[in-house]
C-alpha cells in the first residue's frame, strides 16, 4: 500500500525556552490548522520523535490535542529519530494497521540526547564536536580539503536559511566570516557546526485510499533505506559514511531511481565536512568533487541541496530535524517553498543520520 505525506508543519527554531510538551503540541496544532478535513478521530497512531527523558509523551500530546489513537509511543534514535519514526508510521500504514499516522518530533536545546555516553572508546571526548573534528582532519588528509572548501558549505547553508522563515539563524555570512569565526578545535570553527536549539516539526502520513481527503497534492514515500553499522564510531572509516551509502542504495532500488534523478535534497550537515561526505556517498556527485559542487551552488544560488539552510543554517533540534527535512521536501515537491523553491522539483531525497553516521536513514519522495 502506498503511503503519502498529507500534511506537515515546522515551528520556529530558536533558543527561546519551551517545555517539551508545548513544543510537541505546537507542531501538532499547526497540522490541524494546515490540513483540510482532518479531525482528531481520523488519527490512528501518534508517534513522538524525541531524545527527551520525559516518559509517556505520545499519550500526553494525544490528550493535549484531543486525540485517542489506537497506537501511541515514542521513538528515540538520537539525531535520526524523526526519520526512524516516519519509517515506523509508514510500516503501520503499509501493513494495514493504520490509515492515518501523526508523527511529531521536538527537542530542547539542552537535552541530553546530543551526547552518547555509552561509547567508552570516545574517552573524555563524548561531545559530537570531537567526532566532527576527526572526520574533518581525516577528510583533509585524504582529499586535500581546505578550510575554504568547508567555509563554502557553511556560507551556502546560511545563505539558504535567509529564505527560511523558521530557521534558527537567518544571518548572512561571507566565506571570510566563516573562516574567521572562533576556533573550537584545530579543524572546526563555530560556523562549521550545527546548533542545538528548541523546535518541533510534524508530518501527517496517510494511506493511498484516504490521502486525497486531506490534500490535493499528496507526496509519496517511494523509497526507504536504513543501515546501522555500530554505535562506536571509531570502528568506522572516518572518510566515508558506510551507513549512508548502504541506506541510499536501498532507497534508490526501492524507488527505482538513480542519483542523477534527484531534483532536491535535504542532507544532514551536522558539521561542514559532513555535507561533502554525504554528497559523495549518496552519489549525487563523484568522489572528490563535492567541494566543487558546493562552491558552484554558492556562486550560482543553486538551492538543490538543503534549500531551507540545512542543520547549520536552520538549527538542529534532534528529534525534530528529520521531520523538518521531510516537511521541506514535501513543500518543495508541491511548489510551496516560496523564495527557496527549486524549479520543477519532482523527486526529493532526505538523508538523516546519527552519532557520526553509525546509523543512517534515506528516504526518496515523489510528487
Amino acid at each position: 500500500m502506498r503511503v503519502a505525506v498529507a500534511g506537515y508543519s515546522t515551528t520556529k527554531f530558536s533558543l527561546d525556552h519551551s517545555p517539551i510538551e508545548n513544543l510537541l503540541f505546537s507542531a501538532t496544532k499547526q497540522i490541524f490548522q494546515n490540513t483540510k478535513n482532518i479531525s482528531q478521530k481520523d488519527i490512528d497512531a501518534v508517534l513522538v520523535s524525541t531524545n527527551d527523558t520525559k516518559r509517556y509523551l505520545a499519550p500526553i500530546v494525544s490528550e493535549l490535542a484531543g486525540i485517542t489513537p489506537k497506537i501511541s509511543h515514542s521513538i528515540e534514535s538520537m539525531c535520526n529519530s524523526g526519520t526512524n519514526a516516519i519509517v515506523s508510521g509508514f510500516s503501520y500504514i503499509s501493513s494495514g494497521m493504520a490509515d492515518v499516522v501523526l508523527v511529531v518530533g521536538a527537542e530542547q536545546a539542552e537535552n541530553p540526547g546530543q551526547v552518547l555516553d555509552w561509547d567508552a572508546s570516545r574517552g573524555e571526548f563524548q561531545h559530537p564536536i570531537f567526532w566532527g573534528t576527526m572526520f574533518t582532519k581525516a577528510h583533509k588528509r585524504k582529499h586535500r580539503t581546505t578550510d575554504e572548501d568547508l567555509a563554502y558549505v557553511s556560507a551556502l547553508n546560511h545563505k539558504n536559511a535567509q529564505d527560511n522563515p523558521v530557521s534558527y539563524n537567518s544571518k548572512k555570512y561571507t566565506i571570510e566570516d566563516v573562516m574567521n569565526s572562533k576556533k573550537l578545535t584545530d579543524d572546526l570553527r563555530v560556523l562549521d557546526c550545527s546548533r542545538s536549539c528548541y523546535g518541533s516539526s510534524a508530518v501527517l502520513l496517510a494511506s493511498e485510499k484516504v490521502a486525497k481527503k486531506y490534500t490535493d497534492t499528496p507526496v509519496w514515500i517511494e523509497g526507504i533505506g536504513q543501515k546501522t553499522t555500530s554505535a562506536s564510531f571509531t570502528k568506522n572509516d572516518l572518510t566515508r559514511l558506510d551507513s549512508t551509502s548502504d541506506a541510499a542504495s536501498q532507497a534508490y532500488s526501492m524507488a527505482k531511481i538513480t542519483p542523477d534523478q534527484i531534483d532536491v535534497a535535504e542532507i544532514h550537515d551536522a558539521f561542514s565536512v559532513c555535507e561533502l561526505m554525504i554528497l559523495e556517498d549518496l552519489e549525487i556527485t563523484q568522489k572528490g568533487q563535492a567541494a566543487k559542487m558546493v562552491r558552484e551552488s554558492y556562486q550560482t544560488n543553486n538551492k538543490k541541496i538543503n534549500p531551507r539552510g540545512g542543520l547549520i543554517g536552520s538549527g538542529h533540534p534532534l528529534g525534530a530535524t528529520g521531520l523538518a527535512q521531510i516537511s521541506e521536501i514535501a513543500s518543495q515537491l508541491t511548489g510551496n517553498s516560496s523564495k527557496r523553491q527549486v524549479e520543477n522539483a519532482r523527486i526529493g531525497l532526505i538523508q538523516n543520520m546519527s552519532a557520526a553516521a553509525t546509523s543512517s536513514t534515506v528516504l526518496v519522495m515523489r510528487q
